[in-house]
């Protein structure tokens, strides 16, 4: 009876036992984080639930028809996509010295390191593992595609930053909410569970900031944690969340490789964690299904996440097998993909789209045949497109040495890329027929409506405003609308005879949108005809000036010279 009251009581004491509204009029409990039981079964999602605001606010960010949080009722299909890998991958592959390791085995891969685009200097930032279990590194781009790796004066003649820590587990964030330039850069770097010739076991990570993303602070030691553990940024919330996975032997859990969850407003102070004290967050599930070749149960081996527009989204890493001791016997990497997830609280996660979002090649010669695995920053957003960074290792048969960090099954890990539209996740499709799609009640204190829809040719899209009592405003009807016909992820909706929707601002109202073979994407309501959406743009990308999206259609004009598809 003590021991939980001292629980209850530490529990408060963390969340500071007041409830807290997020921006998008989610209401938190007042006990917070939650304190989920650890089993094999979906994570509840509440904010779809019993936490859904009556009326949604709107003002932060592209809204995403990912769930059915926005979503009244519809007519409309809903379609689950993933991005699609570039011919010309990797781009970024293991060439120099650095990068053939300290046990010969080569690697040039991001895990979980980052890829930034940095608006301070105009250019893609990566961070990334030179080597097996070797040194982080440093790259940059001009484009996102080719790469250079310049030579740093910390270890001369070498891209090689903070050369005293041996690299497994790493996160570089690039933080734009800070108002110490000293700290605008942050890494979470995890060693090895051991390194041959060391009498340290390393079950800790370490913390360090840099105003420059090369030269890094003292590190600061963090609590005990697992390998492939990770940290990223919840702007909603204004926290660190350092996704922790479970320290010690996998096989003694009922679920096997899992997160713990951890959270502070300060990055620095926030490594200080006491690893009996921290609470189970989430692991695979019985959706999660097994490989049919391989036949292990799946495991969750991380969850890194980012804030895109109005949500957080994760590319969760789905641990499919064999064991490690079998991948030792045949030289070839373990088979882990990336699934997609979304979360409206930072805490609960939509996995409802169970397809691999990036998958695992899984055949001799793929570059990526396996381990696959997600970076820091999740994705670039470059115009029309959204550029997923994410590694690969392709085995080596012929290496089965007995030594694991000489062993094949970790050879050649490379650095690639995949590609999909901007707010490409879920659409919601009508064929000729047509079809409607009516949103929750919304407040907004914005002025224009804004689609990513693809109603090219024959389809189109229009909307019609329903007031608090269930019928049209007058002006906002249906047939008063401008319909569009298509392809953009940028298109502004309006109405004959309105000049914007300022009349409406700070009230609730619903839209209901009507379509006709096509696909949408997202909606928004921007302060200016520029389109700008105030939402959070992830790891950032041409065009951009911060962390979130205050300019609209003047990115786009940067951006069109990057992208992969250029569009006219």
């Amino acid at each position: 009876m003590r021991n939980s009251i001292i629980l209850t009581i530490s529990l408060l004491l963390a969340s500071g036992a007041a409830a807290e509204t997020l921006s998008n009029g989610v209401v938190l409990p007042d006990v917070w984080p939650p304190d989920p039981a650890l089993n094999f079964d979906p994570m509840p999602l509440p904010y779809l639930g019993e936490m859904r605001p009556d009326v949604i606010p709107v003002d932060n960010g592209r809204q995403l028809l990912v769930d059915t949080f926005l979503i009244e009722s519809s007519s409309l299909r809903r379609v689950a996509h993933q991005p699609r890998k570039v011919d010309f991958n990797p781009v970024l592959r293991p060439e120099t010295e650095l990068e053939m390791g300290v046990y010969g085995t080569p690697g040039a891969s991001a895990k979980d390191g980052g890829v930034w685009w940095d608006p301070a200097d105009g250019v893609f930032k990566m961070w990334y593992e030179a080597g097996w279990l070797n040194k982080m590194a440093y790259a940059v781009s001009s484009d996102g595609i080719h790469w250079t790796r310049p030579q740093l004066d910390i270890v001369p003649g070498t891209n090689e930053i903070v050369p005293d820590i041996v690299a497994d587990a790493s996160t570089v964030w690039l933080d734009h909410f800070t108002d110490r330039p000293e700290e605008r850069f942050k890494m979470f770097l995890r060693s090895p569970n051991s390194i041959p010739g060391s009498k340290e076991r390393f079950n800790y990570g370490n913390c360090m900031v840099s105003a420059d993303g090369i030269h890094w602070s003292t590190p600061a030691r963090t609590g005990r944690c697992g390998d492939r553990s990770t940290i990223f940024y919840n702007p909603f919330r204004k926290v660190w969340v350092y996704s922790l996975r479970n320290a010690g032997n996998v096989n003694n859990s009922a679920i096997g490789r899992y997160r713990l969850y951890h959270e502070s407003a300060d990055f620095m102070e926030g490594a200080a964690w006491d690893y009996d004290s921290l609470r189970f967050w989430c692991g695979a599930d019985y959706m999660d299904a097994a490989d049919p070749y391989i036949g292990d149960r799946p495991q969750l081996y991380n969850l890194s996440a980012t804030p895109y527009e109005s949500i957080m989204l994760a590319l969760p890493q789905i641990h499919l097998g064999p064991d490690n001791a079998v991948c030792k016997q045949r030289g070839v990497p373990k088979i882990t993909e990336l699934k997609v997830a979304y979360s409206r609280d930072g805490f609960h996660w939509d996995r409802s789209d169970r397809a691999e979002f990036i998958c695992a090649e899984r055949h001799p010669g793929a570059w990526d045949r396996g381990y696959v695995q997600s970076v820091g920053g999740i994705c670039t957003i470059v115009g029309d497109e959204l550029w997923f960074y994410y590694i690969g290792f392709s085995g080596r048969d012929d290496l089965r040495s007995n030594v694991y960090e000489k062993n094949g099954m970790h050879f050649g890990g490379s650095t690639g890329m995949a590609v999909m539209r901007r707010d490409g996740f879920v659409s919601h499709e009508a064929d000729s027929s047509g079809g409607e799609l009516l949103t929750r009640p919304i407040r907004f204190s914005g002025k224009h409506l804004f689609v990513n829809v693809d109603c090219d040719g024959s389809g189109s899209i229009a909307a019609e405003i329903i007031g608090a009592d269930g019928k049209p405003v007058p002006g906002f009807e249906l047939d008063k609308c401008r319909p569009l016909s298509t392809d953009s992820t940028i298109a502004q909706l309006s109405w004959k005879g309105k000049k914007n929707l300022a009349e409406l601002a700070g009230q609730a109202v619903r839209i209901r949108f009507r379509l006709t073979d096509g696909a949408l994407y997202s909606f928004w309501i921007s302060p200016s005809e520029a389109g700008e959406s105030l939402g959070f743009n992830a790891a950032g990308g041409p065009g951009f000036t911060g962390g979130v999206d205050t300019e609209g259609a003047a990115a786009y004009k940067v951006a069109k010279s990057y992208q992969i598809n250029k569009h006219d």
